[in-house]
């Protein structure tokens, strides 16, 4: 399939009465042709791994679309530079939850860019770093619990932050680390306290939030 067909198969299924639901999500609808997430998914099982054409995709700037690209990239093409280039890009929530959950947590560089991104000033890049790091403790069974020891002070020091979709990331992060197993559990548990510690008003929530599902183990 070319660009122009999928537009027009994402057109076909689109729906305007999905708007008010991405909007009481909070989803930035701009550029969007509203249609559900079920069915971008189904449309790219139809589409074979093509990096070349996840790259004229993400190019349109229409929200399925690219998210769609990242649902046939193929994270072993993916470059640091398409990852800078597209997180640039990132204005809503679900854009950068999807790319990251479905492409760049798998590349060969994903937490040498999530530490980069952790410490970004944009809201949108700085929350795809945690949630680098949340997809990452979920998806990579294989991973050491050393790689998510070493992440734990840069939660920390990064709890501050009250802006809303980064203290969620952050909060995310902490809580999927600690899920990994016993030993990762008691290390979050001991970060969260010390973020308690913090005294602001973010840390207070991302740690209070993360000790009730942690500590109920």
């Amino acid at each position: 399939m070319v660009v122009t067909e999928i537009i027009q198969a994402l057109t076909k299924i689109s729906n305007p009465a999905n708007l008010e639901g991405m909007k009481r999500f909070g989803i930035d609808s701009t550029n969007a042709l509203d249609v559900v997430m079920p069915q971008v998914r189904k449309l790219a099982k139809s589409i074979k791994k093509d990096h070349g054409l996840a790259l004229e995709l993400w190019k349109t700037g229409i929200r399925e679309a690219r998210i769609l690209a990242s649902l046939i990239d193929d994270p072993k093409l993916v470059t640091p530079q398409q990852m800078d280039a597209w997180v640039k890009d990132f204005h809503s929530w679900d854009l950068c939850d999807q790319v990251c959950g479905n492409l760049f947590d798998r590349t060969a560089f994903t937490m040498e860019k999530a530490l980069l991104y952790t410490s970004h000033d944009e809201e949108f890049i700085k929350r795809a770093g945690f949630v680098l790091i949340a997809e990452f403790a979920v998806h990579n069974k294989k991973a050491g619990n050393e790689i998510f020891i070493t992440l734990l002070p840069v939660i920390e020091s990064e709890a501050w932050d009250n802006r809303n979709f980064v203290k969620k990331a952050i909060n995310w992060a902490l809580r999927q680390i600690g899920k990994r197993n016993q030993e990762l559990r008691l290390a979050a548990i001991a970060s969260a306290n010390r973020i308690l510690l913090q005294n602001t008003k973010a840390a207070k929530w991302i740690a209070t939030d993360a000790l009730k599902e942690l500590s109920a183990k």
